[in-house]
């Protein structure tokens, strides 16, 4: 990617776009157009049914912003305002210059509305749809010719400092990919998987990584090096949000592809198709595909980063990926994450954390209703578990249920099904009048925790975890809560906007 450079293209339709102005192009290939292209599992097909179907939740910036830090600020102070539209920065640039003229999707994940009509389902049921879609496994199907195809950059021609990659505050210890989903196959058994891990950006053709979700990806790397191997791996930026969403489901047969989840998501094959590096297969209507591999017994300082726990975090697995080769669209499209709590980073792991928590309590307690991950413990670290409880030991059974189903999880609150529980509010009010301290409060210590987790111990990543039972006493005479009916509600709401107010 330097000013002039040799690379390997097909051209799919006559002119050439900004992106290639200081590229030596071949020419058009001739190659017809494929369902790849412009099908209803990327990115691109996301952003067209934002734009016609809730024109008010996209957002784009044509002034000029700079990466370091302006995209992020503007995407908290319209969280702040109450707003959560994905927003398109049209000019992002280092200090004004924008080495490849691209733009800067972000905010994709940040609106419960907007991931409901992926699954064409309201946003309460959302959870619950994930939950039953994510079970359905779905067979790839491979396409040959894949949008991101059209641009190849090789060797020493690879240059990342030239992508719009953010740097979102100022004490991370660089710029960071935060939507790049790292695609590896197990040395072993040969099922590949898909997921978030950071990326540093630390030269022209080398990234940092940290694997400290401990999971599947930091297993096929131990694997892979204790044969003395590194582990091929493809870098996809720019998918669809039931990617992310499939991407983060963790508890699922050992023989099963991530990209089959997916599938089920969509209710659909997947589209993927093999790239250059150990035949691996990814997503045919990515934008981007950064190839290459994460190096054996190589260490190196990673970090820090804003993350997800609203803290800069100095903990890292401390692994090396080294860039072999990028493809990407004509016209590709830099997507990111913002870091640190943003709803962006968040909101996908509270609902496949709702989704994962619920599938495992309703296997052995039917009772149970609903789960929330509210985006204020993090995305993580809290669940509350809405159950019609008909046995005292039933609110202890489901929280020991979740916290073997996630370890993120430390602390479980249980109500009865007549608290909301997407309403903190409520919750708490549940906790105040039916809680028990000395019968209804229980910890686990030792227990694992995320090692991004600061309140975890530095050497072991261990917390003590804690069970809330805040459900009324099974079988036995208990205070009558006040409720006002909901068509007296309803009555009540027309009174007030006849009135002129609004609510």
């Amino acid at each position: 990617m330097r000013a002039m450079m040799h690379v390997s293209v097909a051209i799919r339709c006559c002119g050439v776009t900004p992106i290639m102005r200081n590229m030596q192009l071949g020419t058009p290939s001739g190659n017809p157009m494929t369902a790849a292209n412009f099908d209803n599992q990327s990115l691109r097909s996301f952003l067209d049914m934002v734009e016609s179907d809730f024109p008010d939740e996209i957002l784009r910036i044509r002034d000029t912003v700079d990466t370091r830090f302006d995209m992020t600020a503007i995407a908290y102070e319209l969280e702040r305002a109450g707003r959560s539209p994905i927003v398109i920065f049209e000019k992002p640039g280092h200090g004004g210059a924008n080495g490849m003229n691209m733009k800067v999707v972000t905010n994709v994940a940040g609106n419960r509305k907007l991931l409901a009509a992926c699954l064409g389902v309201a946003p309460p049921d959302l959870p619950t749809a994930f939950r039953e879609r994510c079970q359905k496994y779905i067979p790839c199907e491979v396409v040959a010719d894949p949008a991101w195809n059209d641009i190849v950059i090789e060797g020493d021609d690879i240059d990342l400092t030239r992508l719009p990659i953010p740097l979102q505050f100022a004490v991370d210890g660089g710029p960071y990919i935060t939507a790049g989903q790292v695609t590896a196959r197990d040395p072993v058994t040969g099922v590949d998987t898909t997921g978030f891990h950071r990326l540093m950006l630390k030269g022209r053709n080398r990234l940092g990584v940290s694997l400290h979700s401990r999971r599947r990806m930091f297993e096929f790397q131990r694997r892979a090096e204790e044969r003395g191997e590194a582990l091929p791996v493809a870098i996809t930026i720019g998918t669809h949000p039931l990617h992310y969403m499939g991407s983060m489901v963790y508890a699922y047969p050992p023989n099963v592809r991530k990209f089959e989840i997916i599938g089920g998501l969509f209710g659909a094959p997947y589209r993927v198709a093999r790239c250059g590096v150990a035949g691996l297969e990814v997503p045919a209507g990515a934008e981007i595909v950064i190839e290459g591999e994460i190096l054996a017994v190589t260490r190196e300082p990673e970090g820090p980063f804003g993350e997800f726990t609203g803290y800069a975090s100095y903990r890292s697995t401390q692994h090396v990926f080294v860039a072999k080769r990028v493809r990407m669209r004509r016209d590709a499209m830099f997507q990111s994450v913002v870091s640190g709590m943003s709803k962006d980073h968040i909101l996908v792991s509270c609902i496949t954390r709702e989704g994962e928590l619920l599938n495992a309590l309703r296997r052995n307690l039917p009772n149970v209703r609903a789960v929330h991950v509210p985006h204020t413990s993090c995305g993580a670290f809290q669940a509350y578990i809405s159950m019609k409880k008909t046995a005292d030991g039933e609110p202890q059974t489901a929280i020991m249920a979740a916290f073997g189903t996630e370890f993120y999880t430390k602390h479980v609150i249980v109500v009865d099904d007549d608290v909301d529980i997407f309403d903190t509010n409520d919750v708490m009010w549940a906790v105040a009048t039916r809680v028990r301290p000395d019968k209804d409060i229980f910890f686990i210590p030792g227990a694992k925790a995320a090692i991004l987790d600061p309140t975890s111990d530095p050497e072991n990543f261990t917390v003590t975890k804690m069970g809330i039972d805040a459900t009324r006493p099974a079988g036995r005479d208990f205070a009558e809560r006040l409720v006002i009916p909901d068509e007296q509600r309803a009555k009540a709401r027309a009174l007030l906007e006849a009135a002129g107010v609004r609510v």
